[in-house]
Parts: C-alpha cells; structure tokens; sequence
C-alpha cells in the first residue's frame, strides 16, 4: 500500500505555511477541519489568532485568505487573488465588472476605490484588510459575455469591453455617474468590437442600455464603432428611454436615433 504523503499538520499555522508553499492563497473551514481534526470552537480561536497576526484575512464566515509577507501592511492581497474561490465558495456565478473591468481591460482614467462584482444578486459589501468588495446584483449574470483573466493565483471571469460597457450603464450609479461613464468609455471604445457589442446588447434581454450606450458614444465622439448597434435600435425600435433613470423628462430634447431622452448634462473629463 502506498504510503500517505499527506503532511501532518498539528496547527492552523503549519497548514497555512503548507498551502501557501504550494501557491495556495485561500482556504475554507471545512477544509481545515478535515485536515487539522480539531473542534469547531478549537479551530476559530486559532483563526482569531492569526487574523490578529494578519497571517490570515477572514472576508466571509468561514472562508478565509492566506497573507503573504508583503501584504501584511494592507491586511489582505488584492481581491483578485482570491474572488474566484470565493465566489465558488458562495456558490454563486459572478464576473468581474463594471469600473473593475474597465480597468482591467485598459481604461483605468478613473480608478474604482472599490472591486466590483456582478452576481445574481446584492448582497452587503465585503472588506479584507483594506480592500473592499461591492456585489451588484443581476438576475441572469450568466448571460453577460466574460472573458478569463489570469490572475497572480489562478483565473476570474471579467465582463468583455462590449459588456462592461453595457454594464456601466446599469450601474451608472455604482460608476460614479454619467460623465464618469462618459470619461471611462473614451478609452474603452477603443476595445470594441461592434458584432460583439450587438451580442452583447441581445444578451441582456432589453435595449434600455445599449439606446444609453449608443448616444453617449456619440456624444464622445465613438460612433463609428456602433453602426452595426445602431441598425439594431433602428430595426427593434424600442420606446425611448431616459439618459437619466428616475428623472423628469419632460421638456428635454430627444435623440432620435437612440430614442434617448437627453435629461442630463454630461461632461467628460479627459
């Protein structure tokens, strides 16, 4: 019979120290119980300790991400080093997007302060060490195209240019408004493809974002690279939209070809 090489591991430092000399960033409870065969109760105390020592950072109930030394000063590695475990911990499809996507894909003029996730749904923000993680909620996340990204541990989902675009759209708010999404999509039109962007925008079940998209593109002096999104509108002819969700509309002009109600002002800051 073949011997076990399973190391022995007598504490939760000792199995910390093993799974980061393997390249292993993250780990959970469950885990750590099956390894270490200690109680529950043993086992939190011994979490509680080194998250003290800011050897581990605890970002969730029971799952928990390794610090190397030159991250003990912030308290946790990036957020991208571990939201792919995470999520898989959580059980729930995500993407990376929004502003974070952006960044990721080049167009990084204004910098989140936060790491933004798309998930099916909301849920409270999350900090480990000085990092802070913002879920946003849509239904059928599924359905935005993503792209893999390596990252320093392993791979996440990150929303392609077409779909972030759409996305910063629908989290206008969460993007730090409209001409924020004006200044950001400077740059990142440069990414477009314009079959992909027409995918992108059936995907998302309806047009309101994509009518936002076209005119704002427009207005920033990208419309070459929407013709094909344009026909799309033309042809689906969908009931025109506020720029501005949630705001007056009347009095204000109309775009036509977007069928985009213009009820904000917007200024790029380039």
């Amino acid at each position: 019979m073949e011997a076990d090489r399973t190391p022995k591991l007598s504490t939760l430092g000792d199995m910390v120290d093993t799974l980061q000399a393997a390249g292993r960033y993250t780990f959970d409870r469950d885990e750590a119980l099956a390894l270490l065969r200690v109680s529950r109760l043993t086992l939190k105390r011994a979490a509680m300790r080194l998250v003290a020592k800011n050897r581990i950072a605890a970002p969730v109930r029971g799952f928990y991400v390794i610090v190397p030394l030159e991250y003990r000063t912030p308290g946790a590695p990036p957020p991208s080093w571990y939201v792919d475990d995470l999520m898989r911990h959580l059980g729930k499809p995500y993407y990376v997007g929004v502003l974070s996507a952006a960044s990721l894909h080049g167009a990084g003029h204004q910098q989140s302060q936060e790491f933004q996730v798309v998930t099916v749904a909301a849920r409270r923000p999350l900090t480990a060490g000085r990092a802070r993680v913002r879920f946003l909620g849509k239904r059928h996340c599924e359905r935005t195209s993503t792209t893999g990204v390596k990252t320093e541990t392993g791979t996440m989902r990150v929303s392609t240019p077409e779909a972030t675009a759409l996305d910063l759209l629908r989290y206008a708010p969460a993007a730090g408004g409209l001409s924020n999404v004006a200044t950001v999509l400077t740059e990142l039109a440069e990414r477009f493809d314009p079959k992909s962007l027409c995918k992108a925008a059936r995907a998302i079940g309806e047009l309101a974002e994509a009518q936002r998209l076209g005119h704002i593109l427009d207005f920033v002096n990208a419309g070459d690279r929407v013709e094909d999104l344009a026909r799309l509108i033309a042809e689906a002819r969908p009931r025109t939209t506020p720029l501005r969700p949630g705001r007056p509309t009347r009095g204000y002009p109309v775009d036509r070809r977007w069928r985009v109600v213009v009820n904000e002002r917007i200024e790029v800051d380039l």
